[in-house]
């Protein structure tokens, strides 16, 4: 990718995700001014806070399941590095099983080296098992920067991983051939081939989901 097109793009995207966070109540850092120019930048470890209810019953329901033990967003700095280290890499290639700006990315290698330095959060390897054991399910209106949004393409299962931007964008490990990008989510193709969205959880917030099963 030439020089001058990743400040372009990160100013382009950083005005949209700022607004965005300002009208979701989730306003961006003071602090942040853009994505660094350095792909293997290391950013500092922030703690993710969560809540969950003062109780939760030994065989809840769904809806109790749900209700019981809720992530909370990402803070604004979190969402930001997590962002930032994603956007970074715009234009690397797709290669499977890739899950570095050296090596290239697959979809799920991309998400599981955006949030490899935010503390406490410690992602499957493939987008399935991230679908069906991480996290908290996210309806659509609800989702924020830094959710995750699963995909079935060509199959019957999830087998498709990107990272939430705001305004309905998200980026992305597309497939061979294409290179890390950002895409819409309200195209047809990807309204038809959506699943589900999650927000991820830390280690022991997540070994009490399941525990609570």
């Amino acid at each position: 990718m030439p020089p001058f097109i990743k400040p372009w793009l990160t100013l382009c995207l950083l005005l949209p995700l700022a607004a965005h966070a300002t009208n979701r109540e989730q306003r961006l850092p003071s602090g942040f001014t853009g994505y660094t120019s350095n792909a293997e930048a290391t950013v500092k470890r922030a703690p993710v806070h969560y809540r969950s209810s003062a109780s939760v019953r030994a065989r809840p329901n769904n809806a109790a399941r749900q209700q019981g033990l809720q992530a909370v967003a990402m803070s604004p700095k979190q969402s930001s590095e997590v962002l930032s280290r994603a956007v970074n890499v715009l234009g690397t290639p797709y290669r499977w099983g890739g899950s570095s700006p050296k090596k290239g990315f697959d979809c799920s290698g991309l998400v599981k080296y955006a949030f490899n330095d935010v503390a406490d959060i410690d992602l499957p390897r493939t987008s399935n098992a991230m679908a069906e054991g991480q996290g908290v399910k996210v309806e659509r209106g609800e989702l924020k920067p830094g959710d995750l949004i699963f995909f079935n393409i060509k199959s019957r299962r999830v087998n498709h991983v990107a990272i939430y931007l705001g305004n309905d964008r998200f980026i992305h490990a597309p497939r061979t051939g294409k290179r890390v990008s950002i895409d819409n989510l309200s195209k047809p193709y990807w309204q038809k081939h959506y699943v589900v969205a999650k927000r991820v959880l830390p280690k022991e917030q997540q070994a009490l989901r399941l525990a609570k099963r």
